[in-house]
């Protein structure tokens, strides 16, 4: 069974947050990958990749940044490892 691009680049794009980003973008990256999985003429499936190729470049450029924890994150993800090892260690005897 044949992996379907435009599904993969949905996916994408959903998990990028683009269509807020870039929606134009997006729905010319959509239509490209639909006619991908639709064409079947070597020359011209090379074409439209190259072109999705593109266009996810962009897209991908303009994805918002994602957002690491800050220092107070990291002291209060430590101490909850620190309470959780603590319970273990009381619960073991």
């Amino acid at each position: 069974m044949a992996i379907k691009v435009a599904r993969k680049i949905r996916d994408e794009i959903r998990l990028l947050n683009l269509d807020d980003v870039a929606p134009g973008q997006a729905a010319l990256a959509c239509s490209l990958a639909d006619t991908l999985d639709e064409t079947e003429a070597p020359t011209a499936r090379a074409v439209v990749a190259r072109e999705l190729a593109a266009c996810m470049r962009v897209l991908r450029a303009l994805a918002p940044p994602v957002t690491k924890g800050d220092a107070v994150d990291d002291v209060g993800e430590q101490r909850k490892k620190r309470r959780e090892e603590a319970r273990r260690q009381l619960e073991s005897g």
